[in-house]
């Protein structure tokens, strides 16, 4: 699967999630402070990497330090499911709920172990059976 990855500054966790992604058989595309190491305003680089979905990218991960602005300008794209996700059940949930294509996520709480435990629920195909409880899933786009 081929993923942009966008992020507005540099931190040491996004070489860990380009890692964790290519560990995993994707091509990385990398973007904003990811591809060319400075500041990068969040809102350029959060639409730059969903605009890519679906002709260059298949989807999209994009951070700054809350999560929240890079939420708002993906969604901001036309077809663009961005979810902000903090932890694996709301990344599952995301996936499952809302048929999210680009994964957000905070510099400011992000640790290893949280963002593998994110990836791993991000990429785990889940399909509940008809009918199941919860909220109203959104068709897939």
């Amino acid at each position: 699967m081929k993923i942009a990855v966008a992020s507005d500054e540099v931190y040491e966790v996004d070489s860990v999630l380009v890692s964790a992604l290519r560990e995993r058989g994707h091509t990385v595309i990398a973007l904003g402070a990811v591809g060319t190491p400075g500041d990068h305003p969040w809102a350029d680089v959060a639409q730059a990497a969903a605009r890519m979905i679906p002709d260059e990218a298949d989807e999209a991960i994009v951070l700054c330090w809350s999560g929240t602005g890079v939420t708002i300008a993906a969604n901001k794209v036309e077809g663009i499911r961005a979810a902000l996700c903090h932890d694996a059940q709301t990344a599952t949930a995301a996936r499952v709920w809302n048929h999210a294509n680009v994964l957000c996520l905070a510099h400011r709480t992000l640790s290893r172990d949280v963002l593998r435990e994110i990836l791993d629920a991000w990429f785990t195909p889940y399909d509940p059976a008809p009918g199941a409880p919860g909220v109203a899933r959104l068709p897939p786009m």
